[in-house]
């Protein structure tokens, strides 16, 4: 039986949240006629009937407007919820696996690549759909990708900081990618999983043959420290032995503070959609993966949050891992970091202050956002294809 879709995550703060932003606007209208609030316009539109009569017009119109673009929201749900698309599993081999991580071999006759994703997404983004795989399409161009699916925190991860999954994690998975290779591998590192990558490379330079950081921050209050505060608020986190790993939804209103109207507007648009479309099932995809989030390890949620966020470490010299610090300037391995210019979730200046510090570094910078980098309609002549020549080559 085809499990049901519960997203977008967290729906109850999703419809309250647009519920709440479509009646502001006739609730500040009426305010503003009334005098309560400082408007320009106000004495004008009372100072006649007739200018009464138009605002009374313009605040049905406002209310019809507000009351229209949140049905066309519950629409965008409902249509997402009933939609028949459902991603199908890729063919891969495990090989090796510890605790709740796994890394899956997808075969191919060229080269092995590592690819470490973010703890807090489902690895599949690497390998979204038929259409959109990276994974599929490094296999069909003369690599052969490994890729390091974390999964949730059980009971072995419960109590994971960064250095854990560095250590226990990263580390024994390059160190297999390594032997089925014979000799180093390059390794590509997404989003923080590009943090990691950094990390394991400066513990294990000679397992390395090369590093690739895609949108992968570094400066966390660059451009954004405002925003940064926000997504610091699991500083109070209990991360003592046994603590509860911090929740998917929790994670999913987090990440939703930096771009509230992001998802009223995404799923006004989906409403519109022919549900039989490419567009849809692109759309539908990438939802189900935003919404089969992981929950993140109360230690590690306070390494990142607090650590990242709030007190910026790797970008002030204070992130360590095993006792040493990480610092870009010490890996000497070819780079290649990738800067999407319409990213949103780590910003350009974020991410080019890591580029500026690594010393054998090339850098690309597709025009996309953070997400569409990977898998949207350009990805491949804007990101794929130039990291596949790269890769062939270190």
């Amino acid at each position: 039986m085809t499990p049901e879709r519960t997203g977008p995550r967290p729906l109850a703060l999703h419809l309250a949240t647009s519920a709440a932003v479509s009646m502001s606007s006739p609730a500040a209208f009426a305010a503003a006629r009334s005098g309560s609030t400082s408007w320009s316009a106000s004495a004008n539109l009372t100072r006649t009937a007739h200018a009464a009569a138009d605002a009374d017009a313009l605040a049905r119109a406002v209310a019809a407007e507000a009351t229209r673009r949140l049905a066309e929201f519950v629409a965008g749900v409902r249509a997402y919820r009933a939609h028949p698309y459902r991603r199908p599993e890729s063919v891969t081999t495990t090989i090796w696996r510890r605790g709740s991580s796994r890394l899956l071999d997808y075969g191919g006759p060229g080269r092995a690549v590592l690819l470490a994703p973010s703890l807090v997404n489902r690895a599949h983004i690497l390998d979204l759909r038929p259409n959109a795989s990276f994974c599929a399409w490094l296999r069909t161009n003369g690599l052969r990708p490994l890729l390091l699916d974390w999964g949730p925190p059980g009971a072995a991860e419960r109590d994971f900081g960064l250095d854990a999954y560095i250590a226990r994690r990263l580390g024994p998975a390059l160190r297999r990618a390594v032997e089925t290779a014979g000799g180093p591998v390059p390794v590509v590192g997404y989003c923080m999983g590009g943090l990691l990558a950094l990390a394991v490379a400066g513990l294990h330079p000679n397992r390395v043959a090369g590093l690739a950081l895609l949108a992968t921050p570094w400066d966390f209050h660059a451009d954004r420290a405002g925003q940064a505060g926000i997504l610091a608020t699991a500083a109070g986190l209990p991360a003592a032995p046994g603590a509860p790993p911090l929740p998917v939804d929790l994670i999913q209103a987090l990440f939703a503070s930096l771009q509230p109207g992001l998802i009223q507007a995404k799923f006004r648009r989906f409403a519109a959609m022919d549900p039989e479309s490419a567009e849809a099932e692109a759309f539908v995809a990438l939802e189900d993966w935003l919404n089969d989030g992981v929950a993140l390890a109360a230690p590690a949620a306070r390494d990142c949050l607090v650590g990242w966020y709030r007190d910026n470490e790797p970008a002030d010299g204070r992130w360590r891992v095993g006792g040493e610090p990480v610092d870009p300037a010490r890996v000497a391995r070819p780079a290649f970091v990738a800067l999407p210019t319409r990213d949103r979730i780590v910003p350009p200046a974020s991410a080019s202050a890591l580029a500026a510090r690594l010393p054998a570094a090339i850098t690309v910078e597709p025009r996309a956002g953070h997400i569409g980098m990977m898998v949207g309609g350009r990805a491949r002549a804007a990101l794929w294809e130039p990291l596949g020549d790269w890769l062939r080559r270190v």
